[in-house]
């Protein structure tokens, strides 16, 4: 290579001429210091024109040519090498090889090495190719020129990329790997990522069967600032399937049967693939009948034909149908069905006014919740009724017209309210179950369709309560008396307490005003508090009748005793008092003391007459007795 340059470069012909030229100096110049030295040794002095010396002519550094030739003559050699800069593409041409380097070409002032193992693709690699390489330094700390292969095949890989995504080319690319929600995918050299809902129009659950294949791709997505791109192969697939749904929704016409395959089943439908467009059945247009899931008659994969029912040119939509392919169940309905007669069917649907009974699959029938039982308790559809249950009932109404179908499960037995008298006459006693219980009284059912309510102020004789639920419970067993009944009503009148006598005249006799009984206090409040008294009475104790003989106030729990002051027979209440007690007992204490002062008082006067009738002039004797007469009567004044 240099001795080509020097035989076409004239500049260094110039240089050649100026070195030999300066040879011929250095000779003359040699000749004239061995004339001095041979004088010097004669002791005789040089003869040298000193003045005529040209200084400016020297060996050292020194071309023979102006400033403008060597100017010209720079920029002439100058353009025999390329101007390359950094961090751009270029091509060389390979050299040499070794082992462990590539030596190229690429016009510059030195050569440039790249590392052997960036040409591992290419194995047939030899000397006069020609390679693209990038340039990373044109001199680094050792004046070498550093040049990379594999930083020029990624830029070029990332223009094809970038080229494909502007131009909305295709591209080849091979699936390298599996990674976290796609594929990793080689294009151009280059690592793009192939997400796993882009692989194909349908969903993909096995992604390992995808690695090592070559494919086409589109480049949908791409980052400048990170070099990363985001391909798809469903986009392909898409573009041919839209050519196909275009031709094909140009074709449709409603009411035209298909024939179709299920490619994925929602809980709101089916889709069908119907050879390159997909169409939605609906899970109403599946079946006549009630479904819950589609899944129940759909299968992926599954070929069946279809019926078109809408479709949109513009939002490229297709509605299907499937039960339209038979004819509505109303249509071919046994015509012996009539008022009166009786189906049987399942329970498909539960609202809140009753429930609906399939009789055929897209023929139901409403029971609602007044024909359900012959009580005149609610009923709660939802919680009487189950999905899936079975049920005979009788027809009430019957409307072909309008599709509709009233129903009854009651009217499958008699109405026990026909036979109410005999069944359960006045004044009979019977158990029945609590089914409700509100703040006024308890229903208890005392056969199917029959019960009644027990008022709150008949459960109990001697009690009374704030709430029922504190007498009894639901589903527990009562004892009631028929008190009456109401059959246009359909209501029967019970009591429990009436199932024994009545005990407030026995009471009369046992608590009369003024008398004492031990008692307890349940139950208190600011008014006063409530006393259990003896055989399952109970009574009220004014709050100011409550006070002790301390000056207390007897609290809950405190067992006293108490004295009747009042007792009505005809309402069943009794009040009773603790102070009135211990107030008595002050007071008949007091009675008998003053009435044993008057008594001794009465004793001395009487003493003293008979005294002074005996004897008009008083003795010692006497005096002292009338001494100590005196101090008695003295002390019990006191």
């Amino acid at each position: 290579m240099t001795e080509n340059l020097e035989n076409q470069d004239p500049v260094v012909e110039q240089v050649e001429t100026a070195e030999e030229q300066t040879q011929e100096t250095q000779s003359e110049t040699n000749t004239q210091e061995e004339v001095v030295a041979a004088a010097a040794e004669e002791e005789v002095a040089p003869a040298i024109a000193h003045d005529d010396f040209d200084w400016s002519i020297g060996n050292k550094n020194t071309l023979p040519y102006s400033e403008e030739e060597v100017e010209d003559y720079m920029t002439m050699y100058s353009k025999t090498f390329k101007t390359i800069n950094e961090h751009e593409i270029i091509t060389g041409i390979v050299e040499a090889r070794t082992a462990s380097d590539v030596v190229l070409d690429i016009g510059f002032k030195s050569d440039g090495l790249v590392s052997a193992s960036e040409f591992r693709d290419m194995p047939d690699l030899e000397v006069g190719d020609h390679v693209e390489v990038y340039v990373l330094e044109k001199e680094d700390k050792k004046g070498q020129l550093i040049l990379s292969r594999k930083n020029a095949k990624l830029l070029r890989a990332w223009e094809g990329i970038v080229n494909a995504y502007t131009d909305d080319t295709v591209v080849k690319g091979t699936i390298i790997s599996k990674t976290k929600g796609g594929l990793i995918v080689d294009v151009f050299g280059l690592e793009t990522f192939l997400p796993g809902s882009q692989i194909d129009v349908k969903p993909i659950i096995d992604y390992d069967m995808y690695v090592g294949k070559s494919m086409e791709f589109k480049v949908v997505k791409i980052n400048e600032a990170i070099k990363n791109a985001v391909v798809s192969h469903k986009a392909l697939i898409e573009s041919d399937l839209e050519e196909q749904r275009q031709r094909i929704i140009s074709q449709l016409e409603k009411g035209q049967v298909l024939e179709g395959t299920v490619k994925n089943i929602t809980d709101f439908g089916g889709f069908i693939d119907l050879g390159g467009v997909d169409g939605l059945l609906y899970i109403t247009d599946i079946s006549w009948g009630r479904i819950s899931h589609p899944s129940e008659i759909l299968s992926l994969n599954q070929k069946l034909n279809v019926v078109v029912i809408d479709f949109d040119d513009a939002k490229k939509r297709i509605s299907l149908g499937l039960k339209q392919l038979t004819p509505h169940p109303w249509e071919v309905l046994n015509t012996e069905l009539t008022e009166g007669s009786v189906v049987k069917g399942r329970i498909v649907n539960i609202e809140d006014y009753g429930a609906f009974l399939e009789i055929t699959p897209g023929v139901e029938g409403l029971i609602h919740v007044s024909e359900v039982s012959w009580s005149n308790q609610p009923i709660n559809a939802r919680e009487y009724f189950n999905i899936g249950q079975e049920y005979d009932a009788k027809i009430v109404t019957l409307d072909r017209d309008s599709r509709k179908m009233s129903l009854s499960i009651k009217q499958m037995q008699a109405d026990p309210w026909d036979a109410i008298e005999e069944q359960f006459p006045q004044g009979s006693k019977h158990s029945g179950e609590v089914k409700n219980i509100t703040p006024y009284g308890v229903f208890v059912e005392l056969a199917e369709g029959i019960g009644g309510m027990v008022h709150i102020s008949d459960l109990s004789w001697t009690k009374r309560f704030n709430h029922p639920s504190e007498y009894t419970k639901v589903g527990e067993q009562l004892d009631v008396v028929i008190l009456g009944i109401d059959k246009e009503a359909r209501k029967l009148s019970l009591g429990h307490k009436q199932m024994e006598e009545d005990p407030w005249d026995t009471f009369q006799t046992v608590f009369p005003v003024n008398s004492h009984h031990e008692g307890t206090i349940i139950k208190r409040d600011d008014k006063g508090g409530i006393v259990a008294l003896p055989y399952g009475l109970e009574a009220f104790a004014p709050g100011k009748h409550l006070k002790k003989e301390d000056n207390t106030s007897a609290q809950l729990d405190d067992m006293l005793t108490f004295s009747i002051i009042e007792f009505d027979r005809n309402d069943k209440r009794i009040i009773v008092s603790h102070s009135n007690v211990w107030q008595r007992k002050d007071d008949d204490a007091k009675v008998a003391t003053e009435k044993a002062e008057r008594k001794a008082k009465s004793d001395a006067r009487n003493k003293m007459k008979d005294m002074n009738k005996k004897s008009d002039k008083s003795t010692l004797g006497d005096l002292d007795v009338l001494s100590q007469l005196k101090k008695k009567m003295e002390e019990g004044e006191k």
